[in-house]
């Protein structure tokens, strides 16, 4: 019986029809998609109690019910391992455009608020903010991934909105985008909940519906 070395080296049979080697089968088992968020929120939970420093590849694969080299072959070290945890934040991916001005920035920010009220989220960006100086990628990954991509939509669908007569030309923007961004943390640091209707509450102070203002 042929080695197993040598049937890896054995070139394919070509196909009777086309001539074209014969496609390889795929080898191994398919991902367990459970597993997968299995270990993702034992990660979650390990940032949020341990911190990076004190989480480890060892104390996440216990908690998910998993092997070591199993966790490995995902992630082969932590910085990977809480990057994907980083990436899981969004559960709900940015709305298309195409709606208005008015519109968009109201589903943009109705989105940010249903991925806040994801489970833990706040806790696990705080985890993120106190690594800034220990191990900024982990707070670069936050910002390339999920807020700088929010805040360029945002942005554009005031400058839209500015273009179209809506908003005044002498708006500054920035510091608009930040206002309506940062006003959901400040109602969550203020240790009250944020109300279902807070994205258009917020808007409304800076942005009224069908109304047009002068560029002056």
């Amino acid at each position: 019986m042929p080695g197993r070395a040598e049937a890896l080296i054995r070139p394919r049979r070509a196909s009777k029809r086309s001539g074209a080697p014969a496609p390889r089968r795929q080898r191994g088992r398919p991902r367990d998609a459970r597993l997968d968020a299995a270990i993702l929120a034992a990660a979650e939970h390990e940032l949020e109690e341990k911190g990076y420093a004190g989480m480890s590849m060892e104390s996440v694969a216990a908690t998910a019910g998993t092997t070591v080299p199993t966790l490995r072959r995902r992630y082969p070290n932590k910085m990977d391992l809480v990057a994907a945890v980083v990436d899981s934040l969004r559960v709900e991916p940015l709305p298309r455009r195409a709606r208005g001005p008015r519109a968009d920035a109201l589903a943009i920010l109705a989105n940010f608020q249903r991925n806040l009220e994801r489970p833990l989220a706040m806790a696990t960006l705080g985890s993120i903010l106190s690594e800034e100086h220990r191990n900024p990628r982990l707070l670069e990954r936050f910002r390339t991934r999920l807020l700088q991509p929010r805040r360029v939509m945002l942005r554009q669908a005031l400058v839209d909105g500015v273009s179209a007569g809506q908003l005044p030309r002498t708006l500054d923007v920035d510091a608009a985008t930040n206002m309506l961004i940062g006003s959901f943390y400040a109602r969550y640091l203020s240790g009250e909940p944020i109300p279902k209707d807070w994205a258009r509450r917020v808007l409304l102070c800076l942005w009224p519906p069908q109304q047009r203002r002068s560029s002056t």
